[in-house]
């Protein structure tokens, strides 16, 4: 369980996945790869992503849970998928600018 926090920054512990906490406040069980996400720079890889939770991430994309209550900004991209709890963390849709005409 970690305490998310816009700004804080994480890293898993199975792949080479990092993030940003855009948006999110409290204790949450921020995973990728199956297992429990630390705080960046405390702990080295070991490991391999579960092969249920091995979609991978996207440098520079945002992932957010279904309720719109977590957002999370990759900073460096791996094999494990991103999840709160039990449910994945989604890609975010870009929302398209308005016309300029």
């Amino acid at each position: 369980m970690v305490e998310l926090r816009p700004g804080a920054r994480f890293q898993s512990t199975v792949c080479a996945t990092e993030v940003i906490v855009v948006k999110g406040t409290g204790p949450a069980e921020l995973t990728c790869g199956g297992a429990p996400m630390v705080a960046a720079g405390s702990a080295e890889r070991s490991g391999e992503p579960s092969a249920d939770a091995s979609g991978g991430t996207l440098l520079g994309k945002r992932y957010g849970d279904p309720d719109e209550t977590v957002e999370v900004l990759c900073t460096k991209a791996g094999p494990g998928s991103l999840a709160l709890g039990d449910s994945p963390l989604a890609v975010k849709v870009t929302k398209p600018l308005p016309a300029s005409d």
